[in-house]
């Protein structure tokens, strides 16, 4: 009978990162299982530059050797990067990964490692559930030819170059009417990514399991130009309506150059992140804890006194 199959992805440039990989490696090996070891850096995207536009790796080309769908559960030891770098690994294969926070906010890890032993010992138990988190598909095409593709956690951001003038963004959702937007940028969000970037820019909190993306300007010019939610069934397709070249990131990774006549095509992935919990998924916490949000206040006055 085959071993089971587990993996880890790890950040390669933490030290510490790096030793507790190997000690996983030891304690899961001496349970009989196979482990397999990749560096979250196989997850960056790739930026093209305008004398190279065709720069990026296919969606389903970024899963490292010996990951497939027989693994049982992946390990991820880093920050917040290096969890959106490893479910762009791990989503075409369905595999779920248990996120261990070895960097600073960790706002979509699970567990610190003083909780690691015991979290391993879940695992092996196969107690935990499974979370799924949607994930965005961006892709830029020019004159009908893909340029450039990505699997997004987070978020796209389409902006200017820095000293360049204000951008028109021309923006069709789904069957609806194209409509246009002058700003400095867009933000096309999923509810993951409604607590980064987009939330800075004015953007609400969504809930994970709600089914619908966001559409963030970056600073607009009109006061009319505020936060969209919408179905995340419709597809977007956004046109820069600006003879100026712009910038695309994805996930703050990667990304490319958008020309006047290319076409950014986003829209949810068939592939889920899918992230291991050891208890009951519970956003509010997560909120309270690492942004603070509905913190109770601390000073309120019992009583007044008049002079």
């Amino acid at each position: 009978m085959p071993k089971p199959k587990a993996g880890i992805i790890y950040n390669d440039i933490k030290p510490i990162a790096c030793q507790v990989a190997l000690d996983i490696k030891d304690k899961l090996t001496a349970h009989g299982w196979q482990v397999h070891m990749a560096e979250g850096a196989g997850g960056i995207l790739e930026y093209s530059s305008p004398g190279s536009p065709v720069c990026h790796t296919r969606i389903e080309q970024l899963t490292p050797p010996n990951f497939d769908s027989d693994m049982a559960f992946a390990i991820i030891l880093g920050g917040d990067g290096t969890v959106l770098c490893a479910f762009r690994q791990l989503a075409p294969c369905g595999i779920p990964a248990l996120a261990v926070n070895t960097g600073h906010m960790g706002f979509l890890t699970e567990i610190y490692l003083n909780n690691l032993s015991q979290a391993l010992e879940q695992l092996l138990a196969q107690d935990y559930q499974v979370e799924e988190r949607s994930m965005l598909a961006v892709r830029v095409f020019r004159h009908e030819t893909l340029l450039w593709e990505a699997l997004c956690l987070n978020e796209m951001v389409l902006h200017r170059e820095p000293l360049t003038s204000m951008c028109h963004f021309e923006i069709q959702i789904g069957r609806h009417a194209p409509v246009d937007i002058a700003a400095d940028g867009i933000i096309i969000s999923t509810p993951t990514g409604s607590t980064a970037y987009s939330l800075s820019s004015g953007g609400p909190v969504v809930t994970p399991e709600v089914p619908v993306l966001q559409l963030a300007p970056i600073c607009p010019h009109s006061l009319a130009s505020r936060a969209l939610v919408f179905s995340d069934r419709d597809a977007v397709n956004v046109f820069p309506a600006t003879p100026n070249r712009m910038v695309m990131v994805v996930d703050g990774n990667g990304g490319c150059y958008i020309l006047p006549d290319d076409r950014i095509h986003i829209e949810k992935s068939k592939y889920p992140a899918r992230f291991i919990r050891l208890q009951a998924p519970e956003f509010f916490r997560i909120l309270r804890e690492k942004l603070g949000w509905g913190l109770p206040h601390i000073a309120k006055p019992t009583s007044v006194e008049l002079p």
